[in-house]
């Protein structure tokens, strides 16, 4: 094998070591080296195959004339190619950057100029897109298919030798992660091999992964790479289980077949699968723990999960953060609260991960905000699990960061306890008529009608009170409920003037990760054919 190592093995201290973490690799290629780490349809690999396919992999992009620091894009689903470049590309020296694969060809496009990406490796059922932001793009790229009958990256390994560039400097550029862009240009996220191994350790930790765990690939690898996932899973042994389609009745199969024991899921998916017809097969054989960002669990949803035999962790973090940096911490003497009383706590964002540093809330001058539940101010991280920053973008990166500490953009307050609460972004807060209302709040109450799949609140303009909230909401199947129920039923629960003024029934737009889309909903309501909110009381 081709090691490419320092000058000198005599440089490297005996008690320091650069964290990286395809270090986990090796070791579960050692431990675990007989056993199926990774499984895609009828393909399988024992980690001890899968090490040397990455290392192979590695010498493949070196084959493509890929050196130390260039950039390789991977435009692919949950595959065992995505999986693998987790691995192939550090392994390689270079830069991972993995692809959202439902944005536009334009914005794949420019992500691959900005990055400066050398090589596209493309899942054969994306090849349409690729060729088609390669074409826009004014990057230097070469393009790989990977799968299908033009299958070039598997003929590339094959032939490749394998390679491994050491790691001197754990703070170097491991990935470039672009955020969803929804109001510009998307920004790319800087990535370090320390802070992936730590994020890694903590993800392993706190979702209780071990050698006989099964993980589902339902979140994207791209999404942040998958929270740092890739490198989790492998670091506790356990096995990879790839899904090639998002679709409940998938998920629900490999509950009941393959032993899943873990899965990723943003609240929507999560929703859609636990009230699929599906689920009517009672719970799996095996008790399932998930994870879940986003929208707090409702009462509704944890008395579901329970009757299911699944248990649900709620994190917060961002693609600055490498995914979850922060997590509702959950006490056993809790779990004999009643679930309404369970699901106000675990409603909560929570403490930072076993890697983090404390998180804050601050004001508008940095300071500290009273920790008493009710006053509010930004959420502020810093620590190993925070990215380099933006790549090419200091300006951003200097107003992200302005004193040492990463300004997330979202507001909260902060409990006695230490745990934090999300109380909206700050984009979405409604000021009406002097007073602001939390969007999250409001969505809140209106998920407790046990009509309501998901709701979101967001401001209207009014000519009286400045803005009001309007709600659009998503009913279960054949449920049926009135608006004016619905308002009642959240001024039961909030002040009067906190209700929505209006409610739009339907489907709820969402970006690639299972994000509602706000600002789609907020344009909605600026259209001139617009409906007016209702009424004028307060």
């Amino acid at each position: 094998m081709q090691i490419m190592t320092r000058e000198s093995d005599m440089e490297r201290s005996f008690n320091f070591e650069p964290l990286t973490p395809t270090a986990f690799l090796h070791r579960a290629a050692v431990v675990h080296g007989d056993r199926i780490g990774v499984v895609d349809g009828e393909r399988r690999f024992s980690y001890a195959e899968f090490l040397e396919r990455c290392l192979k992999f590695a010498g493949a992009l070196k084959s493509l004339g890929i050196s130390p620091g260039d950039r390789v894009a991977v435009l692919a689903g949950n595959t065992h190619v995505m999986l693998a470049a987790h691995y192939a590309a550090p392994f390689a020296g270079a830069v991972l950057v993995a692809l959202n694969t439902r944005i536009t060809a334009d914005d794949v496009a420019y992500i691959l100029q900005h990055a400066g990406c050398s090589v596209l490796l493309h899942d054969h059922t994306l090849r349409d897109l690729a060729e088609q932001a390669a074409a826009r793009s004014t990057a230097d790229l070469s393009l790989v298919c990977c799968g299908g009958e033009d299958d070039r990256i598997e003929a590339l390994i094959r032939q490749a030798d394998p390679c491994e560039v050491a790691v001197d400097d754990e703070r170097s550029l491991l990935a470039i992660n672009y955020t969803s862009g929804t109001t510009a240009r998307p920004k790319g996220v800087m990535y370090h091999h320390r802070g992936a191994y730590l994020q890694s350790l903590a993800m392993a930790h706190h979702m209780g992964l071990d050698g006989d765990s099964v993980y589902l690939w339902t979140l994207p690898m791209f999404h942040c790479n998958g929270w740092c996932f890739p490198w989790a899973v492998t670091a506790a042994g356990g096995t990879h289980l790839c899904l090639p389609r998002l679709e409940p009745r998938l998920i629900w199969q490999h509950m009941r077949e393959s032993g899943v024991t873990h899965f990723c899921a943003a609240p929507t998916v999560l929703t859609m699968t636990i009230w699929d017809e599906e689920s009517a097969g009672g719970r799996p054989p095996r008790p399932v723990r998930i994870a879940t960002g986003g929208a707090p669990p409702t009462p509704a949803l944890l008395e579901r999960l329970a009757e299911l035999g699944m248990e649900i962790t709620h994190l917060y973090g961002l693609t600055e953060t490498y995914g979850p940096s922060v997590l509702c911490d959950w006490r056993s003497d809790w779990q004999r609260l009643t679930i309404p009383e369970q699901a106000r706590l675990k409603a909560r964002q929570g403490v930072g991960n076993v890697v983090s540093q404390p998180v804050r809330i601050v004001d508008d001058h940095g300071g500290d905000v009273a920790a008493d539940a009710n006053t509010i101010g930004e959420i502020a991280i810093r620590g190993n699990n925070v990215m380099l920053g933006y790549y090419r973008d200091d300006e951003a990166t200097r107003k992200a960061c302005p004193d040492g500490w990463f300004r997330t953009g979202d507001l909260g307050v902060m409990h006695p306890d230490g745990y934090i609460e999300l109380r909206d972004r700050a984009k979405d807060i409604i000021i009406s008529g002097g007073e602001n209302i939390s969007s999250v709040e409001v969505e809140q109450a209106l998920s407790t009608h046990p009509a309501v799949l998901e709701a979101a609140v967001v401001a209207a303009p009014d000519e009286r009170w400045g803005e009001v909230p309007v709600a659009y909401v998503h009913l279960h199947d054949d449920a049926q409920v009135a608006d004016v129920d619905l308002i009642e039923h959240v001024r039961a629960r909030l002040a009067r003037f906190r209700a929505p003024r209006r409610i739009v029934f339907g489907a709820l737009p969402k970006t690639a990760t299972g994000k509602v889309q706000k600002n789609v909903l907020r344009e909605r309501l600026r259209q001139p054919d617009a409906d007016p909110p209702a009424g004028d009381a307060r």
